[in-house]
């Protein structure tokens, strides 16, 4: 089955379908896991004229209808995905940035049982895991 339209996802969270809210979208299918440099590049390729501060905003509104999932891996600029709703965690390079999906480790996200969840109601559970992609291994 295809992925819905970015103007059909737009439509089910209730938010207006603007050129740049789609062509955000569409930047983030083709590069997941960018970060806000490679998504301005992609909507101005895509658009031509859009401001820095734009994406932002298109960004914020996409992350807070949990249509986009902000993941922030230490000493890097914030990234963003489509991916969102099934609490899959990533791999992270240490040597090139690159990050990767990682599905949880069995059938049912098994890291939202905390040792402890001080009286937390928990719905999500992000885990990094750090090491060297095969690129970098090999060079």
């Amino acid at each position: 089955m295809p992925a819905p339209a970015p103007a059909d996802l737009l439509r089910e969270a209730s938010l207006r379908v603007t050129k740049p809210r789609v062509a955000v979208l569409e930047a983030l299918v083709q590069h997941p896991h960018a970060d806000v440099d490679e998504i301005v590049h992609a909507v101005r390729t895509d658009l031509g004229s859009v401001s820095t501060q734009a994406v932002y905003d298109v960004l914020h509104a996409l992350t807070d209808a949990r249509l986009v999932r902000r993941i922030e891996p230490k000493g890097s600029p914030a990234r963003f995905e489509t991916r969102v709703g099934d609490n899959h965690h990533h791999v992270v390079c240490r040597s090139c940035g690159r990050i990767g999906d990682v599905d949880c480790a069995v059938g049912h996200a098994p890291c939202l049982t905390a040792s402890d969840d001080h009286g937390f109601s928990i719905d999500e559970a992000e885990v990094l895991y750090w090491g060297t992609c095969p690129d970098c291994t090999n060079r």
